[in-house]
């Protein structure tokens, strides 16, 4: 889905770059461009943001669970 219009940055490409180590909306502007020109993608960014950091999130506890259950 195509999150900030003006630029053509879609929600793939948001959770690229956080799997590339990007974590605030800051750093989606300056790398991505995105909420740069009306605004109007900033909530819709953040959120696809905030979900595939907390996803992310539970992803490594679930790999760091696991290689301490099998160490």
């Amino acid at each position: 889905m195509i999150v900030c219009v003006c630029n053509n940055i879609s929600d793939r490409e948001i959770r690229q770059a956080v799997d590339l180590g990007l974590s605030t909306m800051a750093e989606l502007r300056r790398n991505l461009g995105v909420a740069t020109c009306c605004g109007k993608c900033h909530t819709c960014a953040r959120e696809v943001l905030k979900d595939h950091l907390d996803a992310t999130a539970v992803l490594r506890e679930t790999v760091i669970s696991r290689a301490v259950l099998t160490t």
